[in-house]
């Protein structure tokens, strides 16, 4: 029989359905891959008997003749900013260590009440701050890919680094991600597997952790656009207890899956063609170009003119809203207190923030505090929501005259650790082609598209009109399709 981690979502639905194995049998074998993985750091916590619990309610539901759930019989991995009841959760960072919530996440029980298992909780960037999972308190996620004939450890994107090493490790067929600028879909593309944003308030952002709350959006990571699909069906839906949440029905992504785009106007947008491009990314967004037009696509010209300016307005308006969201965590009410003897209340809140944040969150939230303070909120913040506005406008005007945008993920493949961390702007420059659609609260997706010269991920990114999850869905089958990406790392953990 197949090693049943190799399988996908959708083939470990249809394997348990039908009987050709047990679920029993697929918790067991994923975690006991997940316990032979630790040299990948990806996962902070590891919960097998909630995966067993959940694969034996969906084989004794199966013997009992009932219905079975979406995703009965299959084990994810959960991202830690996600809220789990009674397992602790994070966000990577010393200030929440020890906090075990006494609630769920509306994401999360949606999944649970979809027959999903969790295989435990996955390491990220520090509260969700950063695009190599460097940032985390309790050490690098490493990539299970390598450089041919080189072997140095590179990182897996972030800040939703550990879900990718995890789906691309076959140590999970899928994984919770979060993104606010790019963080589900630049770790996609770094490590050959796929990931989708959906429209900002498709997911409940309750019971998840916030870093900036106009721009997060839950989303799945997973091996390929289906499982994605079938992940992102169990995961969103209106939630009264999050004012941002879109009181929507979830439309039924995984059977409108078409890979035929007849009809369809693929937009390539001229700003993304930004300066230094290395030749493989341009080589590789024309061949996705070529396969779209070969799946009926019409392709067009589009203008985005203000995405030159993305990139400085998000580094404005997501750190000041993390200043204001990381301000809860003061040492009163819960995770690490730092008390020195004879310390006041406000000894006590510096000491505790000192101790308990890493330093890009320091950063971040000293950023947001200086561009949200008096004399500056005009000066900046203010006019990084004015830019916001116009990017979202230009997004409009340019899906008057196509469907869906092409572009790269990624201006580069995977880079070694280490490589930009003493660079924050360089480390900032990853998020180049995905902050955009973030701003502007559209729907977005990776898949990958080849390999580059040294034997790393590429991946392509297709961005939708509001909503419309569908349509990207599609146009990343049909570049699956064509692509057809099978590469994989080979097992050095």
């Amino acid at each position: 029989m197949t090693d049943l981690t190799d399988l996908g979502i959708a083939a470990i639905r249809d394997g348990v359905r039908a009987g050709d194995f047990s679920a029993r049998e697929v918790a067991e074998a994923f975690n006991a891959r997940v316990a032979a993985a630790g040299a990948l750091k990806a996962f902070l916590v590891e919960t097998p008997d909630h995966a067993l619990a959940a694969a034996d309610a969906a084989d004794a539901a199966r013997a009992a003749g009932d219905a079975p759930k979406p995703l009965a019989g299959v084990p994810i991995g959960m991202k830690d900013l996600f809220c789990t009841k009674g397992v602790a959760t994070t966000a990577a960072s010393h200030i929440l260590e020890g906090f075990v919530p006494t609630y769920e996440s509306t994401v999360s029980q949606n999944l649970w009440d979809a027959g999903a298992g969790m295989l435990g909780k996955l390491n990220m960037d520090q509260f969700a701050m950063g695009s190599s999972n460097e940032t985390s308190a309790f050490g690098n996620v490493i990539s299970p890919w390598r450089r041919g004939g080189d072997t140095a450890a590179l990182a897996p994107g972030g800040s939703s680094g550990g879900s990718s090493s995890a789906v691309a490790a076959r140590l999970c067929p899928g994984a919770t991600g979060t993104d606010t600028g790019g963080s589900i879909r630049q770790p996609a593309a770094f490590t050959g597997i796929s990931g989708i944003k959906p429209t900002y308030g498709r997911c409940s952002r309750w019971g998840t952790i916030a870093f900036a709350s106009s721009l997060d959006q839950a989303g799945p990571m997973a091996r390929d656009v289906r499982d994605c699909a079938i992940m992102l069906e169990a995961m969103a839906g209106f939630d009264a207890k999050d004012a941002t949440s879109l009181k929507l029905d979830v439309p039924r992504w995984e059977a409108g899956l078409s890979a035929d785009l007849k009809g369809k106007r693929v937009g390539i947008p001229k700003e993304y063609r930004v300066d230094a491009m290395p030749a493989e990314i341009e080589a590789l967004w024309q061949q996705g170009v070529d396969w779209l037009r070969d799946a009926g696509a019409e392709i067009v010209d589009v203008s985005l003119p203000h995405t030159k300016y993305a990139l400085p307005a998000y580094y404005i308006i997501a750190p000041a809203e993390a200043s204001s969201n990381l301000a809860r965590y003061d040492g009163v009410r819960y995770g690490l207190r730092d008390l020195p003897e004879g310390a006041g209340l406000q000894d006590m809140y510096a000491a505790t923030r000192a101790a308990g944040f890493g330093p890009e969150v320091k950063r971040r939230i000293m950023i947001g505090a200086y561009v949200l303070s008096a004399g500056f909120y005009d000066a900046y913040y203010t006019q990084a929501q004015r830019v916001r506005t116009l990017i979202a406008r230009d997004f409009e005007r340019a899906f008057e005259a196509c469907d869906v945008l092409l572009a790269p993920t990624a201006p580069s493949a995977a880079f070694a650790l280490g490589e930009k961390s003493a660079d924050p702007i360089a480390m900032y420059l990853n998020d180049v082609f995905t902050v955009p659609s973030s701003l502007a609260g559209l729907p977005a997706m990776s898949v990958p598209g080849g390999l580059d010269a040294a034997g790393l991920p590429l991946g392509l990114q297709i961005i939708g009109k509001p909503l419309d999850e569908q349509g990207v869905l599609n146009a990343g089958l049909a570049i699956e399709q064509r692509a057809g990406f099978t590469a994989r790392p080979e097992a050095w953990w």
